[in-house]
């Protein structure tokens, strides 16, 4: 596969799967053309002409020719300057490393990552949550982000990559869309009855096997194994951590259990205050899951997949 043909499959996947529904998610592409029509020209420079046809602004071709022709693709859940000398390291050893393949986003995929957050008030709006309210707690949430990105050194792993030569891409939102997807569908439908069957559900999963054999696995945080269940919520999309007011939005519209990768002790204690069970799934493992289903599809494309820093793969 050619880079561009791998990036394009995996937005186009990650439109498929995302929680909002395709006609959602065409209309923000749609808006997106409107505003590029509408800009001057000067300021048309500036405009990320992706955004024309991917929604999400923290996955991205990061270095390398599009038409660069893809054959091994070294993938992990994050790829910094130690995963860029690996990929050099193995090709002085003779194997084949055609593209460094990122999950977390890195270079200007990083600097927008608050942007993707957007759709979290949309998947709110889904759960219950009336939409201006949805909009309202998350605005300040996603500024606030925004600012914390700023100071990073966003380039620091591109640039090694750069200076190798080897192509970086990656994958942020639309895996995350899968894994959310992937997770929410089977989880209806098994309709678990208490917590304690969501995580026998989970465990079942390879991915979340394995991290339970190193004690990462699925943990209930707030609520216990007997509780009931109730409406469960998988959230695993959207950038990052949204807004702790949230959770008392979530508890009025029904909510009994959400399902997440991480939690901060802010929201977390939130959710108690709300009375709603949180499973953390496990955050290494529930990227390992949506990359995966990412590079099942690159796999049927005949791309060799080797994985590192903490990517656990499993073929489907």
């Amino acid at each position: 596969m050619k880079l561009k043909e791998m990036y394009d499959l995996a937005v186009r996947k990650g439109i498929e799967n995302d929680p909002r529904g395709k006609k959602e998610v065409d209309k923000i592409l749609k808006k997106a053309q409107q505003s590029f029509e509408e800009l001057k020209d000067d300021e048309k420079k500036e405009f990320d002409i992706e955004k024309l046809a991917n929604p999400y602004s923290d996955t991205r071709i990061l270095f390398g020719d599009p038409e660069t022709e893809i054959k091994n693709v070294l993938s992990g859940i994050d790829i910094e300057v130690g995963e860029v000398l690996i990929g050099d390291r193995l090709r002085e050893k003779g194997r084949q490393v055609d593209l460094l393949l990122a999950h977390h986003p890195e270079g200007k995929a990083l600097v927008g990552l608050y942007d993707v957050m957007n759709m979290q008030s949309e998947i709110l709006e889904i759960f219950g949550v009336p939409i201006n309210i949805a909009e309202g707690i998350m605005a300040s949430r996603i500024s606030e982000v925004k600012r914390g990105l700023l100071p990073l050194n966003h380039n620091k792993a591109v640039d090694a990559a750069r200076i190798f030569g080897i192509p970086m891409m990656c994958i942020h939102t639309p895996a995350d869309n899968m894994v959310t997807t992937f997770l929410q569908n089977l989880i209806n439908k098994k309709d678990p009855e208490t917590v304690g069957d969501i995580i026998k559900i989970l465990k079942e999963i390879p991915e979340y096997e394995e991290a339970v054999k190193i004690g990462a696995g699925p943990t209930i945080v707030v609520g216990d194994k007997k509780r009931k269940a109730g409406k469960v919520f998988v959230d695993m999309t959207g950038g990052t951590g949204g807004s702790e007011d949230a959770f008392s939005k979530l508890a009025t519209a029904g909510v009994g259990t959400i399902v997440g990768m991480h939690i901060g002790e802010k929201h977390r204690k939130e959710a108690e205050k709300n009375h709603i069970n949180v499973i953390i799934a496990g955050h290494m493992a529930s990227d390992s899951l949506g990359m995966n289903l990412v590079l099942d599809e690159f796999a049927k494309q005949g791309v060799e997949i080797m994985t590192c820093a903490g990517l656990t793969r499993v073929a489907r």
